[in-house]
């Protein structure tokens, strides 16, 4: 029907109408534009941020959490009469491998107050039963010492060059490194060190060579001789 046709209250309402959907057409459009330039804004700022102070080249990002094996308690081996002498690093370690007990055998078939494996016992010429080593408290000790020095030739020279040095928080000590030997081996210690710190070892409970070398770091092992093909022999 043509406008000139209606009542003056329709045409009223059909211009109100009118007037609704242009507003409501205006406002999406607002939307629209507002919601546009936002996502133009934000996409302008990012390929335009300079992202080079958040840059982590040439930053040391080798970081270890030490596990709950690592955390040093209450009840661990102190002897104040002992000190820092070898005596004192051997009871120590032994101590933290078996409580100091001559007898003991681990889950994993590991002997002694010191915790030796079949393969390393063979190396340093101990040929014997299990129940004999572990009823052998001397030979024990020898095969301690005879380890020791077997390792601190292998490390001889690691020892020289890495000793006073720092490395993942800990300093290097001698009997640190001796210590980590005993538990990983002289080989493993080796690559340990040689990588800075960054390739490690841990044992099947966890216990990494880092851990060794801080716990049993500052002892005084000048007693122990370096020698290739040391021995335990009664």
């Amino acid at each position: 029907m043509h406008r000139k046709n209606l009542s003056r209250w329709e045409r009223f309402f059909d211009g109100y109408l009118e007037i609704f959907y242009m507003i409501k057409k205006i406002i999406g459009l607002s939307i629209l534009l507002t919601i546009g330039g936002i996502l133009l804004l934000s996409f302008t700022t990012e390929k335009s941020r300079d992202f080079s102070s958040y840059s982590t080249a040439g930053l040391d990002l080798y970081y270890i959490a030490p596990n709950f094996n690592e955390i040093d308690d209450d009840s661990a081996f102190l002897s104040p009469k002992l000190g820092k002498s070898y005596i004192g690093f051997k009871e120590a370690v032994a101590f933290k491998e078996s409580r100091g007990d001559y007898g003991v055998v681990n889950q994993f078939g590991y002997m002694g107050k010191y915790q030796f494996g079949k393969g390393t016992l063979d190396l340093i010429g101990v040929k014997i039963s299990r129940s004999e080593f572990l009823s052998n408290p001397e030979l024990q000790e020898k095969a301690f010492y005879a380890y020791l020095s077997r390792n601190k030739w292998v490390l001889r020279r690691d020892i020289k060059w890495f000793v006073g040095k720092r490395m993942n928080g800990i300093e290097v000590t001698e009997s640190g490194i001796l210590a980590a030997a005993h538990l990983a081996g002289p080989n493993a210690v080796k690559r340990y060190l040689r990588s800075g710190g960054v390739e490690g070892f841990a044992d099947a409970f966890g216990t990494t060579i880092r851990y060794y070398m801080k716990r049993f770091g500052g002892y005084d092992t000048s007693f122990v001789v370096t020698n290739r093909k040391a021995k335990a022999i009664l």
